[in-house]
């Protein structure tokens, strides 16, 4: 009997005249990852996307395209030709000897000589029949056998989750203010998964912030990379400009004007590369900078939209999601960023526009060049 694997997706099926590009891009997208696999065929099938091969092991396929944004569920099944006879075997094959169990049917060849519930009986009352000691749970079984009967009959039994969300690259591109701790890289997998393509910043500030502070940060961009394939990673040399803060702002005002001059340079590397948005990792109240007043103050130096998925949501809630995505280990490592280093004892947290920008005026003799010299010295790191 042949193997295939089904892919399923949720919210694409909700789509409508544009439903195919979501499903060509996921197509697309999973060919992608299954590229190094020379005897795999991907075809559409109604609903879903068919993943047929002759030789490669499924598990391994598996693995490769589990995170793929847009799929819902992969399913491991059996194809057979539409008679009964082919059907019971393939059923059969599946069945776990000693599971009560329930047979599952969709007929779509209304053509077949059997209806839905009468394919499952015949299917169950082989299974019956050829094993003495199994049994029927219709409400709570152990094995729910699947058939599906089209032009040909799929049958499955175990269903692997997917990532689920959009393909990635359906919803644009947006840029990360990627630090090394545990929010931002959440942030993106979920801007990620709502299918935005990831281009990231990171701000890095030598000798003050070490080597290992900047691998932490590309190790991260790996990570994330494994969801949204094409991610770019810009190292940005920051210690200039936050040294002239530094030295004649107010200090209590350091860690907003820091905010606000990676937002303009990540601003501006986004109209580089035609992002449509900035996305940070700020949760509402978490740190000072994360303020109602101090978020206002930095949105104000911005022009493309600043998009905050963790805005509504506690540490704990994104410590959960850090772990399932494999970036929590890396992120506590005991490396800090620029904003960690610099951030004054007392910082100010409901900051008021006109004092922030009478700080700014103190460095705007050299602030805008420095800009520029940091867009431009940019450490650009692709994988």
């Amino acid at each position: 009997m042949k193997k295939v694997l089904l892919i399923r997706y949720g919210e694409i099926a909700l789509k409508g005249q544009n439903r195919k590009y979501f499903e060509d891009t996921l197509k697309n997208n999973v060919a992608a990852r299954l590229k190094n696999y020379k005897d795999v065929h991907i075809r559409k099938g109604q609903a879903r996307i068919e993943v047929h091969f002759e030789n490669s092991n499924m598990d391994e396929l598996i693995d490769c395209i589990r995170d793929v944004f847009g799929i819902a569920y992969i399913s491991k099944a059996l194809v057979v030709e539409s008679n009964m006879e082919n059907i019971c075997a393939g059923a059969d094959e599946l069945y776990e000897a000693g599971k009560t169990f329930k047979i599952e049917s969709r007929r779509g060849d209304k053509a077949f000589a059997f209806t839905s519930p009468e394919i499952s009986a015949r299917v169950g009352g082989y299974i019956l029949k050829k094993h003495r000691e199994a049994k029927v749970d219709v409400h709570t079984p152990e094995q729910i056998i699947e058939i599906e009967v089209r032009d040909i009959a799929y049958i499955y039994s175990q269903s692997i989750k997917g990532r689920a969300g959009l393909p990635t690259s359906t919803s644009g591109k947006g840029v990360l203010l990627l630090s090394g701790g545990i929010d931002s890289p959440v942030a993106g997998y979920m801007m990620a998964s709502r299918g935005m393509s990831l281009r990231a910043v990171y701000f890095h500030s030598s000798p003050y912030t070490s080597i290992e502070a900047k691998q932490k940060v590309i190790d991260l961009a790996k990570k994330l990379d494994g969801f949204a394939p094409g991610l770019v990673l810009y190292v940005v040399p920051f210690t200039e400009l936050q040294e002239s803060m530094i030295e004649h702002c107010d200090v209590k005002y350091l860690t907003i004007l820091m905010r606000r001059y990676m937002m303009r340079i990540a601003e501006k590397i986004a109209y580089q590369c035609r992002s449509g948005a900035l996305i940070t990792g700020e949760s509402l109240g978490q740190v000072a900078s994360q303020t109602v007043e101090s978020i206002g103050a930095t949105n104000a130096v911005c022009t493309l939209p600043v998009l905050r998925p963790l805005i509504g949501m506690d540490k704990l809630q994104i410590i959960e999601i850090a772990k399932d995505i494999g970036t929590f280990e890396t992120s506590i490592l005991p490396y800090e960023d620029c904003c960690t280093l610099f951030s004054p004892k007392h910082p100010q947290t409901k900051p008021k526009i006109e004092n922030v920008e009478t700080q700014e005026a103190k460095v705007a003799d050299v602030a805008q060049g420095l800009i520029m010299k940091a867009v431009s010295e940019a450490e650009v790191i692709e994988f």
